[in-house]
């Protein structure tokens, strides 16, 4: 039988005390079978964001241990960063990557959520697949204010969780565990401290302003660079892909006197997605998805 692979890319509050860091990162490696592909933290964003693979079980063993290992050590009234979040361990997407369905990643999703309310206090919400109201499957719904926003609604039936509550954990905050497809974090540095000009931008080009289709986008300023940062989430790549996003930013940033500084990549990426705007600027005329080596040793080894 073909093994199952998942993809699960937790972010976390805390992108300064590298100490807290590393805990956060041993509690993943103390599991046998979830293999930590990428670890990275952002001052600015206070944030760090970890990859990890393997078969169901040992990955989703993995995110528990890292969710409780931050919770023991991420105070969010204390937490100040350009990034929006509800938790100390603030979202937990499961992926499908190999012989595994969307529908058994939700099901992987629910299962956590309610072990992470009944061992660590947390409460959860679920959005995009693994949704359980529908006006919950966009994440930014879900996060909207943060965690003040939370613990001050607990009230409010509209913002009660799926699992637990009311009132968030009062250090923790809650966390929201959803089930989708591979996602793109991408942001692209301006060569100005102005972050109105990366908002403006952000606002043209994401989805809910009448932008591109599958963008989420904000603009913040990196204090710590001096410089300001349209921050990206490219949903589908395959309908908007990287090309489409860096050139009409690069235009906006053109008409308002700005050059580009540099992009970035927070997390890691199908190859495809980066293959397919490499040929895009090379103008390569026969670039199919088949003739990236990987994927066709993924297909051949995996199935």
């Amino acid at each position: 039988m073909s093994r199952q692979i998942i993809e699960c890319v937790p972010n976390f509050s805390e992108g300064r005390d590298p100490r807290v860091i590393a805990e956060i990162v041993e509690s993943v490696r103390s599991v046998p079978g979830a293999a930590l592909l990428a670890s990275e933290s952002d001052p600015d964003h206070h944030r760090s964001v970890l990859t990890i693979a393997g078969e169901p079980e040992p990955v989703v063993e993995a995110a528990f241990r890292a969710a409780a290992t931050a919770a023991l050590h991420v105070d969010l009234n204390h937490h100040r960063g350009v990034h929006p979040r509800i938790g100390a361990t603030d979202v937990i997407p499961l992926v499908p990557v190999a012989n595994i369905t969307m529908e058994e990643c939700a099901a992987l999703a629910h299962r956590l959520g309610r072990r992470i309310w009944k061992e660590l206090s947390i409460p959860v919400y679920f959005y995009e697949a693994a949704a359980m109201r529908p006006e919950r499957r966009r994440l930014e719904v879900v996060r909207k204010g943060g965690f003040e926003a939370l613990r001050d609604a607990a009230a409010d039936a509209a913002r009660q969780p799926d699992v637990g509550g009311p009132q968030p954990h009062p250090t923790a905050g809650a966390t929201a565990i959803g089930a989708r497809k591979f996602l793109l974090a991408f942001n692209i540095n301006l060569a100005t401290a102005d972050v109105e000009i990366a908002r403006a931008i952000a606002k043209s080009i994401r989805t809910s302003s009448g932008g591109l289709p599958h963008v989420k986008a904000m603009g913040v300023l990196l204090a710590s660079r001096g410089l300001a940062q349209v921050s990206m989430n490219l949903t589908d790549h395959e309908v908007t892909p990287l090309h489409t996003v860096y050139e009409l930013v690069a235009r906006q940033a053109a008409a308002h006197g700005v050059s580009i500084a540099g992009s970035e990549i927070i997390g890691l990426m199908p190859g495809a997605a980066l293959a397919q705007a490499a040929a895009h600027f090379l103008k390569c005329e026969n670039y199919r998805r088949e003739s990236i080596l990987e994927s066709r040793l993924i297909t051949a080894l995996i199935g």
